[in-house]
């Protein structure tokens, strides 16, 4: 009873610095649980905002896939082949080579796509849109359709596109899906397509509908076309259609095969501003660009953009080979959401297909992650710092304040172990108050940085708030102990006196 009596006259009779402790130990909790909550939820939320620029896993025919790690063409997403910079296909815009421009020749089933989403990891997979990357002209006038024969493929392009004139040639045609509702076998229902996987964009209209012949172009094409929202934009495109009789499949002596010029029009629903080579390019719905091509069901890439932990060692060992894991690194890498435990499942229900992922979107989310973390410890830890060295000021004038009354304790027969006790509590109560209500307000700025920052509130886990009180309360003792030492093995006339 009298311990107890002793801290409550303390409060009242030193209540601005106590207050001043309450204050000091409040701010700094507030400061590490908003930033060690942020910790906590930034790998999500960084990861929803990188996905926000596009997909971090990139889906090809197998034959595609050697052929660019051999010639280290890229794997890069989310744009088109290339635009032409003239007529003979040369070379693109961007500078890459004529072979940039050509079509694809290995071909994935469109309708195998939405398989993706019954792999183990399906519900991380945020979206995905196939594609049939072509070339063709758009803007032709004239009597584009019909057959032709030549002794080579330079001269049956030729001769058919003498028989229209068209604006641009060459021109990057994109089939895919836009925003397609897929009905899954367990019941389920998802939509898919572009329309989330290009959301940085600037649309001038809408996106074009699915099965459609509908479509919408990059605005350095609809300035060359001379096109606006509304128009109508025709399309035509050389395709083989079978070999002369006498040639055995048009690889005999005289080496002719018969082609035609396929001709489609499409409606411009919209014109975007990509900041890329895609504003060259057209995106139309898969099965306008299939008729066209003359590929029914054929793809040749699919976008994934998914949510992905970043990679560590084992995600990078597992990368170069899987093979090489041990049974528990296989099973713990298999079942956590690396981005290269994704592309392989993908793999395994996509036959015929290589699974990538964008290695620089990766590198890119865990170099961000890493950097944000440790700013964001780096101020809890200097937060605590500055709290322990105003705590032990404050402590250490309290007890010069307080020197008559301590002098007094130890007069009348109180251990410096009592006497330190009798400091601690008091100074323990008040930092408990400080520290809850640290935490409250400390849950509150976290939200609120996570809607201005990200835009969305941050999942607060019990573990910050175990870890914030538990490092606060070492803060506090050390730097009581700091203060307390001082007075420890004087004599009561030494303190009395104030020396």
């Amino acid at each position: 009873m009298f311990f107890l009596k002793m801290i409550s006259r303390s409060f009242s009779r030193q209540f601005k610095r106590r207050l001043l402790i309450a204050v000091t130990v409040c701010l700094s909790a507030t400061v590490s649980v908003a930033m060690l909550g942020v910790v906590f939820d930034v790998g999500d939320k960084l990861n929803a905002e990188l996905s926000a620029y596009g997909s971090n896993i990139v889906v090809q025919p197998k034959s595609d896939a050697v052929v660019s790690d051999l010639y280290n063409t890229g794997d890069s997403a989310g744009s088109a082949s290339g635009s032409s910079s003239g007529s003979d296909g040369g070379s693109t815009s961007d500078g890459s080579a004529a072979a940039d421009s050509a079509d694809p020749t290995a071909f994935l089933k469109e309708s195998d796509a939405q398989k993706i989403k019954t792999i183990f990891w399906a519900f991380n997979i945020t979206n995905f849109a196939p594609e049939l990357n072509i070339h063709a002209d758009a803007g032709c006038v004239g009597s584009g359709a019909g057959s032709a024969g030549s002794a080579g493929t330079a001269g049956a392009s030729g001769a058919a596109a003498s028989a229209a004139k068209c604006k641009a040639t060459n021109v990057p045609i994109v089939g895919t899906w836009f925003a397609k509702t897929l009905h899954m076998d367990s019941g389920e229902s998802t939509v898919a397509g572009m329309n989330g996987m290009r959301s940085w964009w600037k649309i001038s209209g809408t996106w074009p509908k699915d099965d459609s012949e509908q479509a919408m172009v990059g605005s350095a094409l609809a300035a060359k076309l001379g096109v606006n929202v509304g128009d109508s934009v025709t399309l035509d495109k050389t395709i083989a259609v079978g070999a002369d009789d006498n040639t055995n499949g048009g690889t005999g002596k005289t080496g002719k095969s018969s082609t035609e010029r396929n001709r489609v029009k499409v409606k411009i629903v919209g014109i975007f501003d990509s900041g890329d080579s895609d504003n060259s390019a057209i995106y139309m719905p898969s099965i306008a660009a299939q008729t066209l091509a003359n590929l029914p069901n054929s793809i040749d890439k699919i976008e994934v953009k998914a949510l992905t932990t970043p990679d560590n060692d084992l995600a990078r060992k597992a990368s170069k080979n899987p093979n090489a894991l041990t049974q528990d690194e296989w099973e713990t890498w298999y079942c956590t959401a690396y981005p290269s435990s994704i592309a392989y499942q993908i793999e395994e229900v996509l036959p015929g297909a290589v699974a990538k992922q964008v290695r620089q979107v990766a590198a890119l989310q865990g170099d961000v992650l890493n950097k944000t973390q440790a700013v964001m410890v780096l101020m809890t830890v200097l937060s605590l710092v500055a709290a322990a060295i105003a705590v032990a000021n404050l402590m250490a004038a309290s007890i010069g304040e307080r020197g008559s009354e301590l002098a007094l304790l130890k007069a009348i027969g109180a251990t410096d172990g009592s006497v330190s006790r009798l400091m601690l509590a008091e100074t323990a109560v008040i930092s408990l108050v400080g520290a809850i209500a640290g935490a409250l307000l400390g849950s509150g700025v976290a939200q609120i940085v996570g809607h201005v920052v990200f835009g969305s509130g941050i999942t607060m886990r019990p573990m910050v708030f175990v870890l914030v009180f538990v490092l606060l309360a070492v803060t506090v003792l050390v730097a009581s102990l700091s203060s307390i030492r001082a007075i420890l093995g004087l004599r009561p006339a030494e303190v009395l006196h104030g020396r």
